[in-house]
């Protein structure tokens, strides 16, 4: 498949802003970025990182860790700020304004849309079956595909946000059949830690259309580093590099990035993600005693989308209560749904005991 003939032909043939990191080494006398020759920060911690410097746009440390971690060659993966930045690049270089489409499939995460829509995108949504579990129909999305014109970014998530469900192996690669030769599948896999499910990214070397999204900051517990990989192929990778800013990590980043997936905090993570799999279980078996809650849907991620008469109220009465939780009443498909994230014991106990005084107070109203 050739990736440039789907790409923005201005992009494919731009020249590139080369950074002063970029053109020239690092070492010796640099006098080349218009720097400050030494940091005002006296604390050695802070020191170390050379603040009056400009980072590495790709740090070679991290680089190297990142893929180690997820199974990949360098040549592979792009840092981001955040998976956010990753589908903002996607879309400015895959979609021409006015002209081209993403495809996605509602209720799912909102960033898709919004980054086409700045972008001037068309979004052409397959929605979801609410009635049977919120499944993906894979036969219209197929027909999409093959039907609408311009179509040149299709984002799915396995587990989707925020219904929480899985998307099988023969499903995306359906999926990826289709969009041979058209368009880039773009799998976010934010929460895919959460569950046993492998990552996509093993069908890489068989589908270079693929692209794999993934991030420290749910599983890895980093999520104010603000750092997302963007993992695909080679030529990909360097057209999301033309336009993605000079500068994209800060050093103290980069540094919080490489603390959170030491050894040790990979050990830490086991711990965690054993936690959260016992607390959503629970969760979801409690949910299923409240006869006030119609809705649960079963996730393989670190929330559980529920449905009540109310959402609006249900979420006041938390936030009375200091708990917050989010409010999805106002989207298509998702009436008077509420996702609660799975927290740590204490937490998951002071939002059982707000639920449980929420069903009383309405028992007593229906008495």
């Amino acid at each position: 498949m050739d990736i440039c003939s789907i790409a923005r032909p201005e992009i494919v043939a731009m020249k590139p802003y080369q950074s002063a990191r970029n053109s020239a080494s690092s070492d010796g006398i640099l006098l080349n970025a218009n720097e400050a020759p030494a940091t005002f920060v006296d604390d050695p911690d802070w020191k170390r990182l050379s603040l009056n410097r400009y980072p590495s746009p790709q740090p070679a440390q991290l680089v190297s860790r990142m893929a180690e971690l997820y199974g990949v060659s360098e040549s592979q993966l792009l840092l981001t700020r955040g998976s956010d930045e990753g589908i903002d690049l996607l879309t400015r270089v895959f979609c021409r304004a006015g002209q081209d489409a993403i495809v996605e499939c509602s209720p799912c995460f909102g960033m898709y849309r919004i980054a086409a829509t700045i972008q001037g995108a068309r979004v052409i949504d397959v929605p979801r079956q609410a009635e049977n579990g919120f499944q993906i129909d894979f036969d219209a999305l197929q027909r999409a595909i093959e039907e609408q014109q311009g179509v040149r970014l299709v984002f799915l998530t396995s587990p989707n946000n925020p219904t929480g469900d899985l998307i099988e192996p023969d499903q995306l690669e359906r999926v990826l059949r289709a969009c041979e030769d058209k368009a880039l599948v773009v799998m976010d896999e934010a929460y895919i830690e959460f569950c046993p499910a492998a990552s996509a990214s093993e069908l890489l070397e068989q589908w270079p259309q693929l692209v794999v999204l993934r991030t420290l900051s749910k599983a890895w517990a980093a999520a104010a580093v603000r750092c997302g990989i963007v993992i695909a192929n080679p030529v990909v990778i360097e057209l999301l590099k033309r336009v993605i800013a000079p500068y994209p990590l800060a050093s103290t980043a980069v540094d919080a990035a490489m603390q959170a997936t030491t050894e040790d905090a990979a050990g830490r993570q086991k711990r965690f993600l054993a936690a959260v799999r016992q607390g959503r279980q629970d969760l979801y078996e409690f949910l299923l005693k409240c006869y006030w809650v119609s809705d649960t849907w079963q996730s393989k991620a670190n929330f559980i989308l529920m449905r009540v008469t109310d959402a609006d109220e249900l979420v006041n009465w938390c936030g009375d209560r200091g708990i917050r939780v989010r409010n999805f009443n106002s989207q298509p498909q998702l009436a008077g749904c509420v996702r609660l994230t799975i927290g740590s014991t204490v937490e998951m106990t002071a939002l059982k005991s707000a639920l449980q005084a929420y069903g009383d107070q309405l028992n007593g109203e229906r008495v």
